[in-house]
């Protein structure tokens, strides 16, 4: 079977693009409405930076239209500061924060490492032991959730469904040929970074899906894509497709406010639009 695509950005609330991408006079509040008719998928941000409430993913939930999915940002405590280890209960605290709300629209957790962080496979194996492979499995985690979320926590699945992850790796260590052969065994994917070559550039499929981070061409976080690269991507992503894997495509390039238009650019490539 053929695989699907979802494509958007990086977080979506970013003052640069009020009246460049978002129109004029468009109230803050109706900025994820807005896009989310324009592209089929975001990342979620926030949940990197901090816990958020199972409030705020029913609101996300409630204002994207059907079949549009979130991808979702792990928490830097556990990836930055924690490093993979001793990460059991930050874990059910992120679990318990409020994701499950998403319903059928959770798609991806992504895991972003940190550059300092370098290859160190029985790490790696330890930590994704410890994820939930589906809804019933994080809502079992979510609560063994500590004081901290007492009172705010979401412990429930509205349904039993799988769960997808994804790594993005930064340190160079992880140019490894066995580092493939581990996410597989363990089913995990591997994130495709497209981002200046600041980082290293990894384009193996070792999931069901193929998950890609576009953060700038040339520039990280700033430099647009031309024609001719977002046809490429294209290319990439349909072969990916028609070998059945899904896709998820996120563009990080947000400074100069190409992120939303280099988004709808590519999902017009794909017929998409």
């Amino acid at each position: 079977m053929r695989g699907k695509a979802w494509i958007g950005t990086s977080g979506w609330r970013y003052p640069p693009w009020r009246g460049e991408f978002y129109p004029k006079g468009l109230p803050q509040r109706r900025e994820l409405e807005y896009i989310s008719r324009q592209v089929n998928s975001a990342e979620i941000n926030g949940s990197f930076y901090s816990l958020q409430r199972p409030e705020y993913y029913r609101r996300w939930r409630d204002e994207t239209p059907p079949g549009f999915v979130f991808a979702v940002k792990g928490g830097r405590f556990i990836t930055h500061m924690r490093r993979l280890r001793d990460v059991e209960t930050p874990l059910a605290n992120f679990f318990a924060s409020g994701v499950l709300a998403l319903g059928d629209k959770l798609g991806p957790f992504l895991w972003q490492l940190p550059p300092t962080l370098p290859f160190d496979p029985e790490l790696l194996v330890d930590f994704f032991d410890l994820l939930p492979r589906d809804t019933t499995a994080a809502a079992v985690l979510a609560g063994k959730h500590d004081e901290r979320l007492e009172g705010r926590a979401l412990t429930e699945a509205d349904a039993h469904r799988p769960l997808r992850h994804v790594l993005e790796v930064r340190h160079a260590s992880f140019v490894d040929p066995t580092l493939a052969d581990l996410l597989r065994a363990n089913g995990i994917g591997l994130v495709a970074a497209s981002a200046a070559a600041d980082w290293p550039y990894l384009e193996d499929v070792t999931a069901d899906f193929a998950y890609v981070r576009l953060h700038g061409e040339t520039e990280l976080y700033t430099s647009g894509y031309s024609d001719e690269e977002l046809d490429t991507w294209a290319e990439r992503l349909r072969g990916w497709m028609a070998a059945g894997f899904d896709v998820y495509a996120y563009f990080d390039n947000d400074i100069k406010v190409r992120a939303p238009f280099d988004a709808i650019g590519l999902m017009e490539r794909l017929g998409m639009r």
